[in-house]
């Protein structure tokens, strides 16, 4: 068995996220279809996270083990006939032994956009949360970075993930503006169920109602998802980048 590593593009709007569902189409899902088709036998897509219904990617690593001897350049190729417009294979290459898209990563980048003009810009109504209020940049931005380190973020965890440790270290956390779009940019070892979803949800509202951003620690030392503020929408959302070390290819 070998495996090959694949990095995959997708625009999540018409899909129930990452994780395959029976009924639904999802990324792992058609995947899956079309590895089948291709390598002639029913195969495992790994996905290095878990990406919920709407939210984007533009580099997602996936992983497949084959005993197939296609080249990897080929697989990439071949999916891409069979794919939706909305799913793309970027890049296909050779992984090395032991390499798993989930267990091999060390950390991912996350970036989350506002369109903050008066009226929703139609063309980016996908992938863009529209916020036309007046918000605070420079107090956003501190607020930010007040969670970056290593933390308990219980309070931005959504009920499905409680399951797992709680603790994450929040490596950069920062705002970038162009014209009428911000973006809030994040990255770390780890997320939680809807993380960054709620982060967002948070300090928006806070910076909306005026609240002071220095509370956002508060927030966090209570651990409870009652003290944050709402989750943000999904189609804001899209994964970056999967962060892996020197010798995971």
């Amino acid at each position: 068995m070998r495996t090959i590593r694949l990095t995959v593009a997708y625009d999540g709007t018409e899909l129930h996220g990452w994780q395959y569902q029976p009924d639904r189409p999802t990324v792992q899902g058609l995947l899956m279809t079309a590895c089948a088709r291709v390598l002639g036998a029913r195969v495992k897509v790994v996905g290095a996270s878990r990406t919920d219904a709407g939210v984007h990617a533009l580099r997602q690593v996936a992983s497949v083990s084959t005993s197939a001897s296609i080249e990897p350049a080929a697989l990439g190729r071949a999916l891409n006939a069979l794919l939706a417009p909305a799913v793309r294979v970027l890049d296909a290459r050779e992984a090395p032994a032991g390499f798993s898209a989930r267990r091999s990563a060390r950390g991912k980048r996350y970036a989350y956009l506002i369109d903050r003009g008066r009226a929703a810009d139609p063309f980016m109504r996908r992938f863009a949360w529209h916020v036309p209020q007046p918000i605070d940049t420079g107090r956003l931005a501190a607020g930010l970075r007040s969670l970056r380190g290593k933390r308990d973020f219980s309070a931005f965890c959504a009920a499905p993930g409680r399951g797992h440790s709680p603790v994450c270290t929040l490596w950069s956390a920062r705002v970038v503006t162009r014209g009428r779009f911000l973006l809030i940019a994040v990255s770390g070892d780890r997320f939680l169920h809807h993380m960054v979803r709620n982060i967002v949800g948070t300090v928006i509202q806070m910076a909306r109602a005026g609240t002071p951003l220095t509370r956002l620690d508060e927030i966090v030392e209570s651990r409870d998802r009652r003290r944050a503020g709402p989750t943000a929408p999904a189609h804001g959302l899209s994964l970056l980048r999967v962060l892996y070390g020197p010798h995971d290819g």
